[in-house]
């Protein structure tokens, strides 16, 4: 499955780190997207926008308001709270 090919691949970048992510908040595994997003910021990965809109998505889905405001300080700290399209996930 895609998990363990993502596992098992040597070298991940945002993009990896990022299908993974919206494909596990869109299939209704919000907690692993999460888990999975966690694990990428302690990698050093640095998120993209699509990145932040995807998992903003899933802090709206499973109503973690703690977690969104960590992800908010993070994008504020990125640089892309100037960004509609991540500007309008954070009002969702």
């Amino acid at each position: 499955d895609a998990r363990s090919v993502f596992n098992k691949m040597q070298e991940r970048n945002v993009v990896s780190w990022t299908t993974m992510i919206t494909a596990y908040a869109q299939n209704g595994h919000g907690k692993d997207a999460l888990k999975l997003f966690q694990r990428m910021q302690l990698e050093g990965v640095k998120s993209d926008r699509i990145t932040f809109i995807s998992i903003l998505d899933t802090c709206g889905s499973l109503a973690a308001l703690r977690e969104g405001k960590e992800i908010h300080a993070r994008i504020v700290e990125s640089g892309f709270e100037t960004d509609v399209i991540v500007g309008t996930a954070l009002v969702n």
